[in-house]
């Protein structure tokens, strides 16, 4: 008789926007498995959820139980460092656990679910004692007795409505059943497939499966099965189904890229020596400190990731390179496998479910030691992590936009400290927070002024537009020096860039009779119209319809077109010099997942000689024949509601002029701008970073804003505009009085009042005191759960990027 075992529970981080874990027992067959890291499937209210072990116990709890019902994993998923990297999110980042533990498991591609319906004992018994009505419910019962285990719903026509008035009766149960996938179902797997030593049985095979026996009997061993397919179309299914029988066997396999033997490394110049031998000199302690590698654009800082790296291999310790956007991943992708080879892995979101898991299982097992990626890499279950490097770590796309709303480039430092790592930050415009905490030696400062090879930096000339309309009488979309620039550029056969950060044909649509805008009916802006799409557009909400032809207000028809987009400004440059190849680089021409790189290639290989874009153009890009970069409307981003305007658009403008005289030609770069003496312009112009550090320095301090202060945003949201009021009152009086060292402002409405048809009133808490600023949030976490608000009632900001 089996012995008696102790009865186990285990506390488990479940993805629901709730701040606290849920204990389940663990049954019997799985006791002594349950590991802390371990993924689960566990039943939360009606839902199966996979969560994550935070803890096993045998502490029986004072209420009933549910148990886990399935383990996922035989081993954890989740190492004890990265389950407490996300603790330290959580509490940090005022985010539920689970939700913060879900964003750091990447592995659905492993796992599909489906909608199960089995009979309960009570559908079972009118199922046999055919009392089944001859309907769609009756169908469905029936189908459930001849196969009691399992129904896929999609099978029955209307079956859906019977299954719930069905449910309703309690005569069958619904689940959610995940199951693992089979890996050579994967697209892009290389399947080879072999003899195996299990026996068909007499009149189980197709002609094809016959086939493919016969195939492999005659020539033994390992056969690429796409090959194969080639041949005789279906034999992929065919051999599935042979496997499954056990008379072949199917391995998938992966292409593995090989480091080149010889990599044509550059000479470095000395700021690059210094550089590198200050990170080494670190990573061969194996101590923590954080470098701030500030290079102007074009110093060479990818080099010094890609010697530093090399050292930490050398070192027996990984790699893991951050950066902001995925269109920055593919170029700088390529230079690492031709340095590293196989041991580099790539995560982003343009990866599909079973490429991401792919990759995350290879870095889990050690097989790829370099990791790079977007902001989600940081997670990464990389193991012996001596080097981190966060490129453009000024970039505000490091910042999660949605629960849980983490800073990468912070997270990743606090990774680095937890792992005795070297981190680099690197940028050529850094945050203005990074640089305080250079300045005051928290962070190493590593400086490069020079770019490779003695280049000099592109001469950048601003063009008041003021002026322009003074001595012509218009206002053109461009001036008559950015006309003569791109002419003089065109005709020398190089290359020119022209930046408008805004996107689409116009701005807004208003009438010239009332002075009414069309506005989105879910959020408080104006619509943009989109030429391409031929209707007007909501940026934050997708909503679209169509152009008007009159006016909603006043029913006149003397609608006018305002403001310009990128759209305008490549149908302008093409009416401007008809001779050119124009591309467009934009979130409306990158919607394929390919579509960036094909669009940058085809402007890197000289197909197309003027490129258009957004900010998308700004950063990374390294094109020798670029010797033009013009900006229009340098100062679109100088009346945002937002305390960094001036910051982002001296970056912006900065990083884009970058792009000009990279090669051996030098470059030029016109600002047109309506505000030249604002000093975001005009030091962006000289490129003065130190200069533009000091006077914006200033600024902060005065008004207490970071990094003088610690800062956090609440807002609460309802569809209802009276229960946003009442709520936001009702926090109001719960967080006041506040300790003298806090600043809290609110409730006002948001600098966007309504967004995705909500409501919302905005909070803002400053304080020198992150440890008051953190004890404020969760005195309001614990009023709107006291107070049972819905869980998206209580948005919570800490360390805010973006205000609106």
């Amino acid at each position: 008789m089996e012995p008696h075992s102790p009865e186990e529970y285990c506390e488990a981080a479940l993805p629901v926007p709730l701040a606290k874990t849920f204990t389940y027992a663990v049954p019997r067959g799985l006791r002594g498995s349950v590991q802390a890291g371990c993924r689960v499937q566990a039943e939360f209210g009606n839902r199966s959820l996979t969560g994550v072990v935070l803890s096993v116990h045998r502490h029986k709890p004072r209420f009933s139980v549910r148990p886990v019902k399935k383990l996922l994993d035989d081993t954890p998923a989740l190492t004890a460092e990265l389950i407490e990297l996300g603790s330290w999110v959580a509490d940090y980042y005022c985010a539920p656990i689970g939700e913060v533990l879900r964003s750091m498991l990447p592995l659905r591609g492993e796992t599909r679910s489906k909608r199960v319906v089995t009979l309960t004992p009570a559908g079972l018994r009118i199922a046999e004692a055919s009392l089944v009505p001859v309907d769609v419910e009756g169908q469905v019962l029936e189908s459930l007795r001849r196969k009691p285990l399992t129904y896929l719903v999609r099978k029955h026509r209307g079956a859906a409505k019977a299954v719930d008035r069905l449910r309703e009766r309690a005569l069958i149960r619904v689940e959610n059943v995940i199951e693992a996938r089979d890996p050579t179902l994967a697209r892009g797997a290389a399947l080879t497939v072999q003899i195996a030593s299990g026996r068909v049985p007499a009149g189980r095979v197709s002609a094809t499966e016959q086939w493919l026996l016969e195939y492999l009997r005659r020539d033994p061993g390992s056969h690429d099965l796409r090959a194969l397919a080639v041949r005789r179309g279906d034999v992929v299914r065919a051999a599935r189904s042979l496997a499954r029988l056990g008379a072949l066997r199917i391995e998938v396999k992966r292409a593995e890229r090989e480091a080149a033997e010889t990599v044509d490394r550059p000479e470095l110049s000395p700021s690059q020596r210094r550089a590198l031998d200050a990170i080494v000199s670190v990573l061969r302690q194996a101590r923590y400190q954080t470098f701030l590698l500030h290079g102007v654009t074009g110093s060479g800082k990818t080099e010094v990731y890609l010697r530093a790296t090399d050292e930490a291999l050398v070192l027996g310790r990984s790699t893991l390179l951050l950066v902001p956007e995925i269109a920055l991943t593919p170029a700088l992708a390529a230079q690492f496998f031709e340095r590293f080879g196989d041991a580099v892995a790539v995560l982003h979101s343009a990866l599909n479910d079973t490429q991401r898991s792919e990759q995350w299982r290879r870095i889990r097992l050690g097989r790829a030691r370099v990791v790079l990626g977007t902001r989600s890499a940081v997670f990464a279950p990389v193991e012996d992590l001596g080097l981190v490097i966060v490129d453009e770590e000024h970039d505000a796309s490091y910042k999660q936009a949605e629960a849980p709303r983490y800073n990468a480039r912070d997270v990743a430092i606090v990774r680095g400290r937890s792992a005795h790592a070297a981190v680099v930050v690197g940028s050529a415009t850094p945050g203005l927070e990074t640089r305080f905490n250079a300045e005051a030696g928290k962070y190493a400062l590593l400086e490069m002024r020079t770019r490779v090879m003695e280049r000099p930096l592109p001469a950048v000339r601003t063009i008041d537009m003021r002026r322009e309309f003074a001595e012509t009488g218009n206002t053109p979309l461009f001036s008559r020096e950015l006309v003569t620039s791109v002419t003089n550029c065109l005709s020398r056969g190089e290359q020119g860039m022209i930046l408008l950060n805004r996107r689409g044909y116009s701005t807004h649509v208003l009438c010239r009779s009332c002075g009414e805008r069309v506005e989105c009916p879910n959020c408080s802006v104006t619509l943009t119209y989109h030429r391409g799409d031929k209707r007007l557009l909501c940026h934050y909400c997708d909503h679209a319809q169509p152009v008007p032809t009159r006016c909603s207000g006043c029913s006149g028809d003397y609608l006018h077109f305002h403001g310009s987009g990128s759209e305008k400004v490549e149908e302008e440059l093409a009416r401007h010099f008809p001779e050119s190849t124009i591309a467009r680089l934009d979130r409306d021409t990158v919607r394929a997942p390919d579509s960036y790189e094909t669009i940058l290639n085809s402007f890197r290989q000289g197909e197309c000689n003027l490129l258009v874009g957004t900010q998308m153009i700004a950063k990374g890009h390294d094109i020798p024949n670029v010797t033009l970069v013009c900006v229009v409307d340098a100062d679109i981003g100088l009346g945002r509601p937002d305390f960094r305007a001036a910051e982002r658009t001296f970056q912006l403008l900065t990083q884009v002029a970058g792009r000009a005289g990279r090669g051996e030609k030098p470059g030029e770069v016109l600002v047109q701008t309506m505000n030249p003496e604002h000093y975001a312009i005009a030091l962006a112009g000289s490129q003065d970073y130190q200069a533009f550090y000091i006077h914006e320095t200033k600024f902060r301090k005065a008004f207490w804003y970071p990094p003088f202060t610690a800062m956090a945003s609440m807002l609460v949201r309802s569809r209802n505009l009276s229960e946003a009021v009442s709520m936001g009152a009702s926090l109001d009086k719960c967080l006041r009085p506040v300790p003298g060292h806090v600043r809290l402002m609110g409730p006002a409405s948001a600098p966007m009042a309504k967004l995705r048809a909500e409501h919302r009133f905005q909070f803002l808490i400053k304080s020198p005191n992150r440890r008051a600023v953190a004890e404020v949030l969760g005195r309001a976490r614990h009023h709107a759960a006291e107070q049972k608000w819905p869980a998206t009632a209580l948005t919570i900001d800490v360390d805010p990027v973006d205000f609106l």
